[in-house]
């Protein structure tokens, strides 16, 4: 684990959607699907992306542009350097003789891509898939359509695969096929209605749950979801965990501390 800020060159930078980039650095690095890094850009802030590419001694990190650090990030170029320490917290714990279902919603996706790279390795074909299910508000939010061919899309206004919302999809295909384990990140709307479903079918889920995650180690308490510090006790939480965390799905912490009901 790398607990200073390392210094690395950014190598290559691909587009993803027209709103996420994927920046790619040379760094080894012991990460786990799941698992984030905290990034820093020197005299501006710090903050914590998980890896959504790793590859014989490259990485990458997804950001979608939306606030002042993200649009900051998407301003450099090949060539300049950003800081990265970790990896921090809990990853997904794979089972690869099982049939499996990855959803992601929106750039939820990129702490899944990993874990789907993995459980392509590691999946014994004779006993076990697995379905990516992948969801966004419409075609141009989509990422990674090249990278996992077999995606099932959807999209809420129908411009791609499925009319409706990745739980829509999920549903539908439960009526056709048995999952024994089901892997989702997304909007946290999202996640504990896929919970909910997967509890209701007697599934087994891992959720990737997103708090706003400021030092990464578990000091500050920034990301506390009902005495969880998410960012070193998940952010990977199992679905028995999650029932026993009321504010999932109806509180969010702010920057500020605020207490946000959903």
């Amino acid at each position: 684990m790398i607990e200073q800020p390392m210094m690395v060159k950014i190598c290559d930078i691909q587009e993803e959607s027209p709103g996420v980039k994927t920046f790619f650095f040379k760094l080894n690095l012991n990460f786990e699907p799941g698992q984030f890094v905290m990034v820093w850009i020197p005299l501006l802030d710090e903050k914590p992306f998980t890896i959504s590419y790793i590859q014989k001694g490259h990485v990458g990190i997804s950001v979608l542009k939306r606030g002042v650090f993200t649009n900051a990030i998407h301003s450099k170029k090949i060539g300049d350097m950003l800081g990265i320490r970790g990896a921090y917290g809990r990853g997904f714990g794979l089972k690869p003789d099982t049939n499996s279902c990855v959803v992601g919603g929106g750039i939820g996706m990129a702490s899944l891509a990993t874990l789907v790279d993995r459980l392509n390795l590691v999946v014994d074909k004779r006993r076990g898939h697995v379905t990516v299910i992948q969801g966004a508000r419409t075609v141009a939010e989509i990422v990674y359509q090249k990278r996992f061919s077999d995606m099932k899309l959807c999209t809420e206004d129908g411009t791609a695969g499925f009319k409706g919302t990745t739980v829509d999809l999920l549903r539908d295909l439960l009526k056709k096929q048995r999952f024994q384990k089901v892997y989702t990140c997304g909007p946290e709307k999202m996640l504990h209605k896929v919970v909910e479903l997967c509890r209701e079918h007697g599934i087994e889920c891992e959720v990737s749950l997103e708090r706003y995650i400021k030092c990464g180690f578990g000091v500050c308490g920034q990301c506390d979801c009902s005495g969880q510090r998410v960012c070193i006790d998940g952010p990977v939480f199992n679905i028995e965990e999650l029932s026993e965390m009321e504010d999932f799905g109806k509180v969010t912490i702010t920057k500020t501390g605020e207490r946000v009901i959903h």
